[in-house]
């Protein structure tokens, strides 16, 4: 088992650690919103609507197929 001050020194180490990523993270973050960052970031549409549709697909194979059956 750990001594006491291999645990202090570990736990000051996440601590700064912690705080470090917490500066970073509030940096980064210009706009409280996650719907600004994410508006205009998609330049072509006909490439996300096929995503959309993949997406969409992707669901439906993972339903049970009386389930989809009644979507369809």
């Amino acid at each position: 088992m750990l001594d006491e001050a291999t645990l202090e020194h570990r736990l000051a180490t996440l601590e700064q650690e912690v705080a470090e990523l917490k500066r970073k993270s509030d940096n980064n973050s210009t706009s409280s919103s996650w719907l600004d960052k994410l508006i205009g970031s998609i330049s072509d549409e006909s490439t996300f609507l096929k995503v959309l549709e993949y997406g969409r697909s992707f669901r439906q194979a993972d339903k049970p197929i009386d389930e989809r059956d009644e979507q369809a």
